[in-house]
């Protein structure tokens, strides 16, 4: 159980491959010892959705714990903090799909923009882990996904995308009655999550920090102070983060002028651009244009040393 007196909490960012909303992680590696030398919680920027081959432990959701055996499955949403802890001194096999809702649905369902935000809203509603016995069909549809990813046949990534838009369909059927968890998480968890997805979305726009904390119904010193408490970074110091890592999307996918990417992303002048750019990348935006890559890594080494050596 990660050691609730700690304030670390890590984000494990995924970058989709182009043009496709989902993301696979299979094989031997990801057999292993979960939770060795971890006491902290993390969070993912798109849903995970994990299997469990072999192996016995622990998942913690928020503050509830939850024992995992072979034939388990999770379903986490965006930004919801959890770890996997294997028994210890032993190995669990697991296997994983990082999922882009909104994305894969518009690219396979027909359902027009509000019904498609109402199924990713169902589907976000909440974390859980259940044996595959309970709930067939989803652990079924699961194992089918990845299998199509392990063999890679003819038109496997229509056939996944296929299959992994029902399994979204499933889940979203199965949280229609949302049930409140046995334990709440600690009140000040709550305004972080909700201020992490507020800030996904509207990142491209003039943020202020006192209407974030409105948002939360805190004052703005009292959010800052929890905040940077639970990232370990400021309010402005993530929302400038995560216009960095949208700026380095557009960077590597198109052609568009960096003075335009800047402004797309939500900075006020393009000065303020540069120098947070730099600070994140360790270099000017055009230099880093010509070599992009592992730029997923470089973001996670920034987050990790900033302020007091998160």
């Amino acid at each position: 159980m990660p050691n609730r007196g700690t304030s670390k909490i890590e984000f494990r960012y995924y970058k989709m491959p182009n043009d496709i909303p989902f993301l696979a992680l299979f094989g031997e590696s990801w057999r292993q010892q979960y939770g060795k030398g971890i006491d902290y919680l993390h969070f993912h920027n798109y849903l995970e959705i994990g299997y469990c081959y072999d192996g016995t432990g622990t998942l913690a959701i928020g503050t509830e714990e939850h024992r995992y055996h072979k034939n388990y499955f999770t379903v986490i949403p965006q930004n919801c903090l959890h770890t996997t802890n294997s028994e210890p001194g032993t190995d669990s096999s697991w296997e994983y799909l990082f999922v882009d809702i909104e994305m894969l649905l518009s690219q396979t369902c027909q359902s027009g923009i509000r019904r498609i935000s109402q199924m990713t809203s169902r589907i976000n509603s909440k974390a859980y882990l259940k044996p595959e016995a309970e709930s067939p069909k989803i652990g079924k549809a699961i194992r089918a996904v990845l299998d199509l990813m392990r063999t890679k046949e003819d038109f496997y990534l229509e056939e996944a995308m296929a299959e992994l838009t029902v399994l979204l369909i499933s889940i979203a059927r199965e949280n229609t009655e949302i049930r409140l968890p046995e334990k709440l998480p600690p009140k000040e968890t709550v305004p972080i999550a909700q201020s992490l997805d507020f800030i996904s979305m509207h990142y491209m726009e003039p943020l202020k920090i006192q209407e974030l904390a409105a948002n939360c119904h805190l004052s703005e010193s009292h959010f800052r102070k929890i905040f940077s408490s639970y990232m370990n970074m400021g309010p402005m110091e993530y929302i400038n983060l995560v216009r960095i890592r949208a700026a380095c999307e557009l960077l590597k996918r198109t052609d568009e002028f960096v003075t335009d990417i800047a402004n797309k992303c939500g900075f006020a002048t393009f000065s303020t651009f540069i120098r947070n750019f730099k600070k994140v990348m360790g270099t000017s935006p055009n230099e880093w244009r010509k070599c992009p890559d592992n730029y997923e890594q470089q973001l996670l080494k920034s987050q990790i040393h900033m302020e007091d050596g998160w």
